[in-house]
This record gives structure tokens, sequence and C-alpha cells, in this order.
């Protein structure tokens, strides 16, 4: 895979965010997105997923969500549920350091560190979060509506509830093009929510898809966790990759969307 990866440090509101680049190699520039990590954070399986990513064309930021509460991992999902200490250190100190508005600001200063990269492109650029980090893809859709031009979210949670602060409620801003797929009974994200985000985003014009992947469980698409779906995440990467090509790369789509999509499906199978 012809990319390079760096951890670097993004200037945030706050301090200096840990964050990992992943770019491909070549003439430039590349149009860039932004994968939310899930809840077991940064480490080797999510990075494959960032430089299988940046192999199709991209640049890709991986921000390290819970960079303010210092050093961590990498957390192996089956040893982190496994063990009480690992477990209560996740979802007490990891998980407590962050929150929406921190979430928000950090994809601000992705944005920003974005934008002055020589290698990156002009124009919006793509969002794509898994479980935890799906809500705030589609979050930064409705918040940076001039700089966001399609956002994903698989086996996500809670986007569709009665909380002040779900993404449904910024349906009426979303300019971008979205992109949901949750898992198959999921207690985080069950078909009447999907129903109800379908339904906001309906209601505002936004061009979208919200889709349930029968049979995958929560956590289907990175290779380490236990539900990890391999039919699941291929498909994941087919869509996902229709997304982006149409979005963030409409010069080298095709006109014929039927062509474009067995197009991708090959270059999927090609490189997985």
């Amino acid at each position: 895979m012809n990319v390079d990866r760096v951890e670097v440090g993004v200037p945030a509101s706050d301090g200096t965010a840990r964050a990992v680049l992943v770019t491909p190699r070549g003439d430039g520039p590349f149009p860039a997105v932004i994968l939310f990590m899930d809840v077991f954070g940064i480490r080797p399986a999510l990075i494959e997923l960032a430089k299988r990513l940046a192999g199709y064309g991209y640049v890709v930021v991986v921000p390290d969500l819970f960079w303010r509460a210092g050093a961590y991992g990498p957390l192996v999902p089956a040893v982190v549920m496994g063990d009480e200490a690992l477990k209560r250190d996740l979802f007490g100190r990891l998980r407590a350091a962050t929150d929406t508005e921190r979430a928000d600001r950090d994809t601000s200063a992705c944005l920003d560190y974005l934008a002055g990269l020589a290698q990156v492109g002009a124009g919006p650029v793509g969002m794509v979060g898994y479980c935890m980090g799906g809500g705030i893809a589609l979050r930064a859709a409705g918040l940076f509506t001039d700089r966001v031009a399609s956002a994903a979210a698989f086996h996500p949670g809670r986007l569709a509830t009665d909380a002040p602060d779900s993404p449904h409620l910024l349906a009426d801003r979303i300019r971008a093009r979205v992109l949901v797929a949750g898992a198959d009974a999921d207690a985080s994200f069950p078909a009447e929510e999907a129903d109800r985000l379908r339904a906001a985003l309906d209601a505002a014009g936004v061009a979208n898809r919200v889709t349930i992947y029968a049979g995958a469980r929560h956590g289907y698409v990175p290779a380490d966790t236990p539900a990890h779906d391999h039919d699941a995440a291929e498909r994941h990467w087919v869509e996902l990759l229709a997304l982006f090509e149409e979005t963030l790369m409409p010069a080298r789509a095709s006109s014929d969307r039927t062509e474009s999509f067995d197009r991708i499906k090959m270059l999927v199978k090609t490189t997985s």
C-alpha cells in the first residue's frame, strides 16, 4: 500500500491534539477525509482503516479524541472487555476525556489543519465515523456546512435521541450527502431510531441513505473486534468509496452511477 503514516499534533483551542495523518504517495493534491475512531481509540486496526482509505487516493487524518486524558493503549477490544481494570479505565478516564462539545472543537481543529496542508486539494472534505465516531461525523455535517461534502457513520449509536445534542437535530443545516449503516439488533441504534433519523433528513431535503446491515453486529468494521464481519466490512468499503468518489472526486466518478458502483466494487475486491 503506497501510503505514508505520521503522528502529528493538531493545534486545538485547549491544547495540541494527537492525531495520525495518512497520505497517499504520488502527485497531489488529494481530497481529504477525517476518520473518527470508535470507543477503543487509536490502535493498529483503526490505522489500517485509514491506510486503506488513503490507498484509494485520500489524505486521511485520524484525531485521537482521548488526547486530553494522556497516554493509553493500544487497546485490544477483546482484552479490554475481559479485564475489569482496563474496562474501568476506558469507560471512565478515557471516555470522560471527550464529550460532544470537545469533539466538535476537535473536528474544527482538524478541518483547519487539513486546510493548511499542501497535499490537500481545495474544497470540502469527507467525514466517516465508527461507533461513537459516527455521531461526531454526522454532527460535523450540520455544524460545518460549507466544509463537509459527505458524512458516513457505521455501526453508530445515539443518532436520533431526545438528547439536546442529538445529531438528527442538525438535519436542517446539513448540505452534505449522508450515509448511515447501523448494526443489526443494536440497542444503541434500533430500527425506530434509524427511522427517526431518516425522517429528519428527508424532511430537511438531505440526500441520504440510512440502513441496517442485516446480521452484522455492533463493531462489524474494525478487524480486531469480536463482532468483526468480513462481508459487512467489505460492503462498507464499497458504499463508503462510492459516497466519497461521487462527492469528493466528482470529475473521476462515472456519470453512470451503476457503472461507477460496479467499478468501485471491483476496486475493493482487488485491493482488500
